[in-house]
C-alpha cells in the first residue's frame, strides 16, 4: 500500500533562511513548522527533507558540518513527537550539472527506491521555484510556495509557513484526501 509524503525544503522553510546556515547557533526554526508538520502527521503523511545545499560544493561548509547540523535538527524535531523518515541533500555546486540538484528528481528518486510513496496525493513544501518544479518533475501532484518571491505553478501559496498552518488548520480536507 502506498503511503502519501510530505517533502519538505529546508531553508526557508524548516528554518529561517539567513544564507548557508550551517551552524546551530543560526539555525532557527520558522515559526509555526512543528505545528504544521503535526497536521501532515495527523493525516497520515511521511516527511522527508529534500534540500540543495550547494555551500557544501562551494566549499562554504563541510559535509561533516551540514550532518551534524542534521543531527540536531532531528534530534529537535523528535523532542517536538514529529518523526523525518528522511533528509537528502544535493552537495553540489550548480554548475556540476548533477543529476540530484533541485529540480533535477534525483532526490525524490532516491526515497522512491526505498519507499512506496503515492505521489497523486503527495505535497512539497518549498520557497523558490526550483522546489515547485522538482514537484512537477517528479510527479508530486501538490505544492505549497512559501515567501514574498513570485513562484509558478504552486497549488497554494503563503507568506510564511505560520500563515500556511492556520490556513491548512481551518481547511483540513485540503491534506485529508
Amino acid at each position: 500500500m502506498k503511503t502519501k509524503a510530505l517533502f519538505l525544503d529546508r531553508d526557508g522553510v524548516i528554518n529561517i533562511d539567513y544564507g548557508y546556515v550551517y551552524q546551530i547557533e543560526k539555525f532557527e526554526f520558522t515559526k509555526g513548522v512543528f505545528e504544521l508538520l503535526r497536521l501532515f502527521l495527523e493525516n497520515g503523511y511521511l516527511l522527508f527533507v529534500v534540500t540543495n545545499q550547494s555551500g557544501i560544493g562551494r566549499g562554504y561548509y563541510t559535509q561533516e558540518q551540514f550532518l551534524d547540523l542534521t543531527d540536531w535538527m532531528l534530534e529537535k524535531f523528535r523532542e517536538e513527537n514529529i518523526e523525518i523518515v528522511s533528509v537528502l541533500h544535493c552537495h553540489h555546486a550548480p554548475e556540476e550539472q548533477c543529476g540530484c540538484r533541485k529540480p533535477a528528481t534525483g532526490m525524490v528518486d532516491e526515497i522512491l527506491k526505498n519507499n512506496e510513496i503515492d505521489l497523486e496525493n503527495s505535497w512539497l513544501i518549498g520557497d523558490k521555484q526550483s522546489d515547485i518544479d522538482l514537484a512537477i518533475n517528479s510527479n508530486i501532484k501538490h505544492t505549497i510556495a512559501i515567501g514574498e518571491r513570485k513562484i509558478k505553478n504552486a497549488t497554494l501559496s503563503f507568506k510564511t509557513i505560520l500563515e500556511c498552518k492556520l490556513f491548512l488548520e481551518e481547511n483540513k480536507d485540503i491534506i485529508a484526501l
